[in-house]
């Protein structure tokens, strides 16, 4: 049995193997048929084979467990507070999803580019391009999450490539999207345990908006995926892989037939940390999504809906009410006047 086709033994998801996309043309088929009913089915699956070096995790993982031991005046003084780019530190509560509070504290980090003030007549989105805040004292921090940006971007369109390929599309059709400045960003995650009140939500349930994230976890579990019956599955840890799922822009983009699951963290036991980092490739701002051209759209069952969260097609649109929604703090000090857009 080959790598892409097994199973993880402790989940059941799926564990692909993407190397094989430099195989043989029979090493291709298989990769392709292994994407094609992963992310058709459970929308989620382990990847493997994607050339990302243990040293370069290692790096990037030693840079923000010395990021979350500085003392916590340093970890305030780049508070996202500080910037109406949404870029910076979050402490831990401050950030919410479906209007609970999540349980965990993070590093917002995107493409290092100049502030993007919009102009008179430009969409509002455009706040969301701009620097990133750095802690003076780490400076091994920066070069290892702008390293890890660059390296997991080349692995996200290589993904979608492939998968694009695998549903007999055209490979590059999204490449227009990507073209220029895509908002390309990463998280640096720790969850410290149960909250005071007994409340076990790490991050309340939900899809990302965008097209693929790639998480790294580290060797404590607490990510959970729902099933189509509302029971969650567990998604323990695999050691050299990342977690893949899709985003909702793919899932509307084929009309249903690629899946954005939702998805959760349950806080772990006690005071016990645990430290993630997920990457969200994701077009430009100001991209337009165009329905995809595959064989078996006519099969496709239909995007989800929900009223609470319309999608837009232009991608900064939907990124923008998800940072509204999420950092109210920031939202009210910063943005007021787009808080009819949350």
């Amino acid at each position: 049995m080959t790598q892409q086709s097994q199973q993880s033994p402790t989940t059941g998801l799926p564990v692909i193997d993407l190397s094989l996309a430099d195989g043989s043309p029979e090493d291709r088929a298989r990769l392709h048929d292994a994407l094609r009913a992963a992310a058709t089915d459970v929308g989620f699956f382990q990847l493997v084979g994607h050339g990302i070096s243990a040293a370069e995790t290692t790096a990037l993982t030693g840079a923000m467990r010395a990021f979350f031991d500085l003392p916590e005046a340093d970890r305030l003084a780049v508070s996202n507070l500080n910037s109406p780019h949404f870029r910076g530190y979050t402490r831990t509560g401050d950030e919410r999803t479906a209007g609970a509070q999540d349980w965990r504290d993070q590093l917002d980090i995107g493409a290092e580019l100049p502030p993007h003030v919009p102009a008179p007549g430009e969409p509002p989105y455009w706040w969301l391009e701009g620097p990133n805040q750095w802690p003076d004292n780490l400076p091994e921090l920066r070069s290892a999450a702008l390293h890890w940006i660059d390296r997991l971007s080349g692995v996200g369109r290589r993904l979608l490539h492939e998968l694009l390929a695998a549903i007999g599309a055209r490979p590059d059709f999204y490449d227009y999207a990507f073209a220029g400045h895509p908002h390309l960003r990463l998280k640096l995650v720790r969850y410290p345990g149960t909250a005071p009140d007994g409340a076990g939500q790490g991050v309340g349930t939900h899809k990302d908006y965008g097209f693929i994230t790639l998480l790294l976890q580290d060797t404590v579990g607490g990510l959970q995926v729902e099933r189509p019956d509302g029971s969650f599955l567990n998604v323990p840890p695999m050691e050299g892989a990342f977690v893949v799922n899709l985003g909702e822009l793919l899932e509307v983009a084929t009309d249903g037939y690629l899946k954005a699951t939702s998805h959760r963290v349950v806080s772990p036991p006690g005071a016990r940390e645990r430290f993630s980092v997920p990457f969200f490739f994701n077009p430009r701002l100001d991209a337009h999504i165009e329905p995809l051209e595959f064989p078996n759209a006519h099969h496709a069952p239909g995007a989800t809906q929900d009223p609470g969260n319309p999608l837009f097609a232009e991608f900064g649109r939907n990124e923008l009410k998800g940072y509204l929604r999420a950092h109210p703090e920031v939202t009210r000090k910063h943005h007021a006047d787009l808080l009819p857009l949350a």
